[in-house]
């Protein structure tokens, strides 16, 4: 059975510094991580269709926190710290960092990572090191090349090839596709994507919601 969630529903729950003051866990959560310019907020308003559930700040480096979302019951979309924006201080980044590698590391229900990364400066070497975490982990993973408007067409799709062909190297299923909040390039593909992820784990993962039975991202296996 084919099933899709309203994605225009989702709201925001809580922000948190770290995993130890977000909910218990129980639900789905599927992650979106990504440099701190990648556009990952706008990518999340757009696949909500709304503009201010997340905020979009003009300054790159803002999302401090870890962002819960709720898209339906026992469904959660996470914002995660942008990383490797230069301009930052050293000791903040380190702890944004800490706090993304917990988060992989040790949260239990996440059950997919969406990897941004602006089309124009892709895989970058933390990019790669989150890339290398998910294929070891054989954690599902979609990579989306963000502001692809800001090629035309020949061109957006001449790099989309050079990136699949270089995603290659890193094993694994990496699924590389184009992403554009601006003109919506691959939203419904993200949609798509998204409920394939959310609903195999449906039942056992909404019977626990409900009370039934570098990056430091370490190397526990997700499933």
């Amino acid at each position: 059975m084919n099933h899709s969630l309203n994605y225009r529903n989702t709201h925001f729950i809580t922000s948190a510094q770290n995993i130890s003051y977000l909910p218990p866990d129980t639900g789905i959560e599927i992650a979106f991580a990504g440099r701190s310019n990648a556009g990952k907020s706008s990518s999340i308003n757009r696949l909500c269709d709304q503009k201010k559930l997340v905020y979009v700040s003009k300054i790159p480096g803002r999302t401090q926190l870890i962002n819960l979302f709720k898209v339906g019951e026992g469904y959660h979309i996470v914002d995660l710290p942008g990383y490797g924006y230069a301009q930052v201080p050293l000791a903040l980044k380190l702890k944004w960092q800490k706090s993304l590698g917990e988060y992989l590391q040790k949260r239990d229900q996440l059950k997919g990572l969406v990897v941004l990364m602006d089309i124009r400066h892709p895989l970058r070497e933390l990019d790669q090191q989150l890339i290398c975490w998910a294929v070891d982990c054989n954690l599902p993973m979609l990579t989306l090349l963000t502001k692809c408007d800001k090629f035309k067409k020949g061109a957006r799709n001449s790099e989309l090839k050079r990136v699949r062909e270089a995603a290659l190297n890193f094993g694994g299923n990496v699924q590389v596709e184009l992403y554009s909040s601006l003109k919506g390039i691959g939203v419904d593909m993200l949609r798509k994507k998204l409920d394939s992820w959310y609903f195999p784990y449906s039942e056992i993962c909404i019977d626990k919601a409900e009370g039934v039975d570098t990056l430091d991202t370490g190397n526990g296996v997700k499933g």
